[in-house]
């Protein structure tokens, strides 16, 4: 306050102005245990991180009362002693010096017991001015931890907000879908996370809904799938029963090729020959409309379309490996031919070294069965003789 009153036209000015700090005092306060936060946190069973920070604002509020009302009352006796008379004598204005300037408030001090003397102090004296320092002090870190776990739970209620309406969409779908297993570790999760959101938001961010949020994205994806194979259904089992027809035929085709080889092809390395059609046929006759159990027939359907298109590859595949031992030996027949021709046009139709190897090399293509091996090896022979005579 500076210099103390001394008349009574100052006692009137500094009274004026503590009873405008005490009605900003008491609106602050008010102010502060109306916010959103402070109620949230004063109705919530918390616990955790959150409950300790609860704890700690708890106390601090606490001590902003005590010190207001020790504040409001010495500023009360003040008032009461200014409006005894219009002009206060001597003594009067020396009591209420002591009680706007100096240490007229008494409070039980809040020294540690561990760390007080046997004679030390047990009160401590403060000014109204000490007052409102250490209100204020109190005030601002209080508002700040209000603040934070406001803030907290303002990110956590969006998050939970839209994980909460992800969470109605997949379960319209499934009132008609049937149950899902899935839907209930998620909505376990979910749970698990409002609960937190409610009592200790400060023990987790925002970034702890990602997995759910992508859980039920991903399940919503998988009913939407389901949706479309229930509309779909009868059409998609005729196009897998043709598919597998086509794994049928290229499995058939996979023998009669393998047949010819092993007929015209010497000691060749063949794969093994597919056999998958049966196995899928039975799998899509023991396909059948689940009723209430969507979900998961589209899974089955899913995974017998994959199996049934990966067998018609892996078959198709099986079929061009064994023929292509067939096209090997038409191949080296067609380039027999071609340096043949070649050898002519050099003048070596008539070598008898040229005719030797020809002979050779088409005696090991034109024999059933032919050995590739042998036969690569003889027309390489014939090429370089070919290639020396230039």
């Amino acid at each position: 306050m500076g210099r103390g009153p001394v008349n009574r036209d100052e006692v009137d000015r500094v009274l004026g102005r503590l009873r405008d700090e005490r009605d900003r005092i008491t609106s602050g306060l008010l102010e502060l245990e109306a916010q959103q936060g402070y109620k949230l946190l004063k109705g919530a069973p918390l616990t955790g991180r959150t409950a300790d920070r609860w704890a700690e604002i708890g106390d601090r509020m606490a001590s902003m009362w005590r010190l207001f009302e020790a504040y409001g009352g010495v500023l009360g006796r003040a008032e009461e002693i200014r409006a005894r008379r219009k002009r206060p004598d001597d003594d009067e204005l020396t009591e209420l010096e002591r009680l706007l300037r100096g240490p007229s408030i008494e409070l039980a001090t809040s020294i540690p017991l561990e760390k007080r003397t046997l004679l030390g102090p047990s009160t401590e004296r403060l000014s109204l001015d000490d007052v409102v320092a250490r209100m204020t002090a109190l005030y601002e870190k209080a508002a700040r931890d209000i603040a934070e776990v406001d803030t907290a739970w303002s990110a956590l209620l969006t998050r939970l907000d839209r994980a909460a309406g992800a969470a109605r969409a997949v379960e319209r779908m499934l009132e008609s879908l049937g149950p899902d297993p899935e839907y209930d570790r998620v909505k376990g999760q979910l749970d698990g996370l409002r609960e937190t959101v409610r009592t200790n938001p400060l023990s987790i961010g925002p970034a702890a809904f990602d997995g759910v949020d992508a859980a039920l994205a991903s399940l919503r994806s998988r009913l939407e799938e389901a949706v479309r194979v229930r509309a779909e259904y009868d059409q998609r089992l005729r196009r897998i029963e043709e598919t597998i027809g086509l794994v049928r035929a290229a499995e058939d085709e996979a023998v009669l090729v393998r047949d010819r080889v092993l007929a015209k092809i010497a000691s060749p390395v063949l794969p093994d020959l597919p056999d998958s059609s049966a196995a899928l046929a039975d799998r899509l006759a023991a396909m059948g409309a689940v009723p209430g159990r969507w979900t998961e027939l589209a899974a089955r359907v899913a995974q017998l379309e994959e199996a049934s298109a990966g067998a018609l590859e892996q078959a198709r595949t099986t079929v061009a490996t064994i023929a292509g031992l067939l096209e090997r030996r038409d191949e080296l027949r067609g380039r027999l031919d071609a340096y043949r021709a070649k050898a002519g046009r050099l003048g070596g139709a008539e070598d008898p070294e040229l005719t030797d190897l020809y002979q050779r090399a088409y005696d090991l293509l034109w024999t059933s069965p032919c050995d590739l091996r042998r036969s690569t090896a003889a027309l390489a022979e014939y090429q370089r003789a070919i290639g020396d005579r230039k």
